[in-house]
């Protein structure tokens, strides 16, 4: 029985990975994301031309991924969202190609946007646009931190604890 999850699991995770469709959303499609989400969300903007962006999303994955793992049984689970903020003309195909290059296994959305100065401030008003950014939010408890920089795999580990100790 054990073994025929594992198998499940990989399927499942081997076709969202490779055959995963990337939606277009205007930030406030986004905004009710947040808003209505009933368990802890993660959202990083990034884009594929932003280094330190895909320096730090495999952390996303794993940590995200090893906890959801482990709560399965709580119904505990953390919604990672990655945000690409690529240029129009990279959307879809380049976009689904990196995505199915380097194999994300998470929901991925490209932002349709073009003016910073209306989009930032509706996902935080501290947002001045640098990426990468991550929203942390957890709506059982009001938890909501915003972080506009590259998160080292240590910090996250923390910022993972920070969003469920909320509870």
């Amino acid at each position: 029985m054990k073994r025929s999850l594992i198998l499940i699991s990989c399927f499942l995770w081997a076709s969202v990975a490779c055959g995963q469709e990337i939606r277009s959303v205007k930030v406030t499609e986004l905004e009710k994301i947040i808003q209505t989400t009933d368990r802890p969300l993660v959202i990083n903007m990034w884009a594929t031309w932003c280094k330190p962006c895909i320096e730090e999303i495999p952390y996303f994955l794993k940590e995200v991924e090893t906890h959801n793992a482990l709560s399965r049984q709580t119904g505990d689970s953390i919604r990672l969202i990655l945000v690409s903020l690529d240029a129009k003309e990279n959307f879809p195909d380049q976009l689904k190609s990196f995505v199915k290059k380097r194999k994300f296994s998470t929901e991925v959305l490209w932002l349709d946007e073009t003016n910073a100065d209306y989009f930032c401030p509706i996902i935080d008003p501290k947002w001045s646009g640098v990426i990468p950014a991550t929203l942390f939010v957890n709506p059982k408890t009001g938890y909501r931190n915003f972080v506009e920089e590259q998160v080292s795999h240590e910090e996250l580990k923390k910022k993972i604890m920070a969003i469920l100790q909320s509870d």
